[in-house]
């Protein structure tokens, strides 16, 4: 076992960034490198996102493709529940990667041919990036306990940072070297070495995890939702969480024996919806309302950023030209630059964030403080946007924001499911984090129609709207964090 191993050259690297054990690091950077390819991934694919939708229906179409996107994975993610029913996990992942190779394929021919596949494009694309993510971290869940996964995933988050840094710079040059669509095939490519990764961290896993275990009983053949956790232990057992959590309430946890009898099967397998099992646990609930709302303020906070940026660049070209032609040129050279930068600082800042905060936070501090970081950042710089909405302090409190969203945040995220059931890390992980995800953006398109259409709100206006929603955010973080704690318990034999 890793316990007796000393730590190789590799494994003393990590130890500068998180508190990695003799014999973790293998598992640790496949996944990192994984992950990092699906994101590289996503990136390319937004390439095509924006030229598509414009050919395919114009401007409009995009204020509504989160509603759509949220439509959709209300059939979306049931299905996706099903399959984890039926099929072990390394069966599950292969089948739905398989699925959206299709669609690439099928959309580089149908864009070759010039159909308009604009408007399907971009909603499929919002889709993708949820579902497969969510699935990744799935499946990260089910390899760790939640000790391991606390140590561990600062090192795999940082493959999903530095994915997005480099596969912004790749989709940059892509156009240039192939051109438009073959970019199709190269998103497909990466998925496929994605897929390859995962399916040997799996036969690596399996080995390490579950040589006690008969091949019946094992992830190789049992289907992906179960009622299994794993216990810090290392051991499987069959568990029902909400009633442990009462127990562990009221006294201390008992030594439980190895999973060594034979399970009923049947009894094992969960065959629950996705949005119920959400919904009987009021941890998961919990979890789902702060993503929810956590999206709802960041969403809202991107619109405060495009105003604030638009009317500061309107301003300079103004200052600058008197042909309406020259002025808004200057206009979208003052934008293209303004992001550029911006989006520079947030990816190095948030890269900086997971490499040497993220660990030591969730190390020293738990998770009931790493969960409430966020909102407290997010409350402060609200509220200062509040009284000076100028375009310096909008950058800066976004650049803050982001950064720590994309790096302790996602971490944390993952995190939460960790002491979970197989069923719930399968299930209810993809529709907390697709569903609520996009349900997010939905109420903060509904809130800016209602503001600027309606209420004339300026960005000080829907700033103090966020600070609100900041408040309620926070309470849902302390009670989140409180109930992980609870459940951390009932799994800590």
């Amino acid at each position: 076992m890793s316990a007796q191993r000393n730590p190789g050259g590799v494994e003393r690297i990590l130890r500068l960034f998180t508190d990695i054990r003799a014999g973790e690091a293998g598992t640790a950077l496949l996944l990192t490198a994984n992950v990092f390819l699906l994101i590289c991934a996503y990136s390319l694919l937004k390439v095509l996102r924006e030229p598509l939708i414009l050919a395919g229906g114009g401007a409009e179409v995009k204020s509504y493709s989160s509603a759509g996107q949220a439509l959709l994975l209300l059939a979306a993610v049931p299905l996706y529940g099903m399959l984890a029913s039926r099929f072990p996990r390394r069966r599950l992942i292969n089948t739905v990667t398989a699925f959206f190779l299709a669609c690439l394929v099928a959309f580089f021919v149908l864009a070759r041919l010039q159909a308009p596949v604009g408007v399907v494009f971009y909603i499929w694309l919002g889709i993708f990036n949820v579902m497969v993510i969510a699935q990744f971290w799935s499946f990260a869940n089910d390899l760790y306990t939640s000790d391991e996964g606390k140590r561990l995933f600062p090192i795999v988050a940082f493959g999903q940072s530095a994915g997005a840094v480099l596969g912004a710079y790749l989709a940059g040059k892509a156009i240039d070297w192939v051109g438009l669509y073959p970019i199709f095939l190269i998103a497909a490519v990466l998925l496929v070495l994605g897929t390859v990764i995962t399916n040997v961290v799996d036969t690596r896993e399996r080995r390490r995890t579950e040589a006690s275990r008969s091949v019946t009983e094992s992830t190789a053949l049992s289907p992906a939702s179960t009622r299994e956790v794993r216990l810090e232990s290392g051991e499987f057992r069959i568990a029902d969480l909400q009633a442990e959590m009462v127990k562990s309430e009221t006294a201390p946890a008992e030594p439980r024996p190895p999973d060594s009898a034979p399970r009923e099967k049947e009894g094992a397998v969960g065959r629950g919806n996705a949005f119920k099992l959400v919904f009987a646990s009021r941890y998961l609930v919990l979890i789902a309302f702060m993503i929810l709302v956590l999206n709802w303020v960041n969403s809202t906070g991107e619109y405060i950023l495009s105003r604030t940026v638009i009317r500061a660049a309107t301003d300079h070209a103004a200052a600058l030209f008197t042909t309406q032609e020259a002025s808004d040129q200057m206009k979208k050279v003052f934008i293209g630059k303004f992001y550029s930068s911006y989006q520079l600082g947030v990816n190095v800042l948030g890269l900086v964030f997971q490499l040497f905060f993220v660990s030591r936070i969730l190390k020293w501090f738990g998770v009931r403080v790493a969960v409430m970081v966020l909102p407290a950042i997010a409350l402060f710089g609200y509220g200062c946007l509040a009284f000076f909405p100028i375009l310096s302090v909008v950058r800066w409190v976004k650049t803050g924001e982001n950064a720590t969203d994309y790096s302790l945040q996602n971490t944390v995220r993952q995190v939460l499911f960790l002491p979970t059931t197989r069923e719930q890390k399968y299930k209810a992980k993809q529709a907390v984090d697709s569903f609520f995800v996009r349900a997010g953006d939905v109420f903060s398109a509904g809130l800016v129609f209602v503001g600027s259409q309606l209420l004339a709100l300026k960005p000080s206006g829907f700033a103090m709207v966020n600070v609100a929603l900041v408040a309620v955010w926070l309470l849902l973080a302390f009670w989140t964090g409180r109930e992980n704690a609870k459940v951390s318990a009932a799994t800590a034999a």
